[in-house]
């Protein structure tokens, strides 16, 4: 692809590299890069992928903008407040940088959508904070042998993780079994540094240009770690599993064609806000409707008939079934209610359900009005 008069001054830093060149800037510009998850590290990544003229991003989330992001997705401003994340992304992208192309996704990724999400996109970036999500982007990637770069934060640390086909290890090299959704408090639970997600997600770009261009040493089979407290990098080394479930010489674990998704070890059915909301208006008798969020939050805002009982107290509590054909869990967007959905299955013949994004696709989809914390 070639430049033009406009583009060959806007990238001229990088024309002046040798490393990068018009052949580089040219690679960047028919670049294809999809963007799993618009929050505080696709904030910053999406940001400079756009500066540096990576032609045709993808952006797939199904969230809102809410005033607590701001705290550290610099992508958004607070006019955008209410907005999908999806459409706020693509209008400041576009205003950062009119040459380029880009595609929104207002879903949440499954194993039903995974992989038609980014079959057509040449370059992976995962910026998600859920881990059943995470896993179901790398199975997807190792399927369909596409590079994932993959970050991660939490508190005051972050982690960074490149793969790429049948040149380096996958994430279930080094995490072969998935933690229980709810064990790792995400962001909302316990709290971020607001400029933690800038430092790795500016390292995602990085990476990302170093792969398009082919320049560099590409972080393969290499966890960096970053301690903001201490302000030091450490980096640990590990090799291919062969016994791995997704990339090892005999694949068990790929993303499915069926209504539920993968957790590496269970199979949990969903149902989506809509249809809750429909059972819930034809026969609620039928359902017991579990919200496993913390009082306070349930306190803020909760659908009509859920009872409250907190994920760390659910096992203390015997959850009497009676007459009721499912028990559906539900939480803020989906991590605590996939926990409970686990430890239910052990305890009851009834049909388990969890709900899919929780009380924020509840409030997206149903319900503008609920607050949800």
């Amino acid at each position: 692809m070639s430049l033009n008069s406009d583009e060959l001054v806007r990238y001229s830093r990088h024309l002046n590299l040798p490393e990068i060149g018009a052949a580089g800037q040219e690679q960047l510009k028919g670049a294809r890069v999809l963007m799993v998850g618009i929050g505080g590290l696709g904030s910053p990544a999406l940001l400079y992928l756009a500066a540096a003229g990576v032609g045709t991003l993808g952006l797939a989330d199904f969230d809102c903008v809410e005033i607590s992001n701001l705290q550290r997705q610099v992508l958004f401003n607070t006019e955008q407040i209410g907005q999908t994340k999806t459409a706020a992304a693509r209008s400041r992208l576009l205003s950062l940088n009119p040459h380029l192309t880009i595609h929104t996704h207002q879903l949440e990724i499954t194993a039903d959508n995974v992989t038609q999400t980014i079959k057509d996109y040449d370059w992976i970036l995962d910026g998600t904070d859920q881990f059943h999500t995470r896993y179901l982007v790398n199975d997807a990637c190792v399927l369909l042998n596409k590079p994932l770069i993959s970050a991660a934060i939490h508190r005051f640390e972050g982690q960074l993780f490149t793969y790429v086909p049948h040149l380096g290890p996958c994430y279930r090299c080094l995490f072969p079994i998935p933690p229980n959704e709810g064990a790792v408090p995400n962001c909302a639970q316990a709290g971020v540094l607001g400029v933690l997600p800038g430092v790795m997600g500016a390292l995602q770009a990085t990476e990302t240009i170093k792969l398009i261009t082919g320049i560099g040493e590409p972080l393969l089979g290499r966890l960096l770690t970053y301690d903001a407290l201490a302000l030091r990098f450490s980096e640990f080394k590990f090799s291919a599993n062969d016994d791995c479930s997704a990339c090892g010489p005999y694949p068990t674990v790929v993303p499915n064609s069926e209504s539920s998704m993968s957790c590496g070890r269970d199979t949990i059915k969903s149902l989506s806000v809509v249809d809750l909301q429909r059972f819930l208006a034809q026969n609620p008798s039928d359902i017991l409707l579990v919200d496993v969020r913390e009082p306070c939050e349930f306190d803020a805002g909760h659908i009509q008939h859920a009872i409250n009982i907190p994920l760390s107290e659910l096992s203390l509590r015997a959850l009497k079934t009676g007459h009721y054909n499912s028990i559906v869990f539900i939480c803020r967007s989906g991590g605590r209610s996939a926990q409970a959905c686990l430890w239910a299955q052990s305890q009851t013949q009834t049909m388990i359900l969890n709900t899919q994004g929780g009380m924020l696709a509840w409030q997206q989809s149903v319900d503008p009005s609920m607050t949800v914390p």
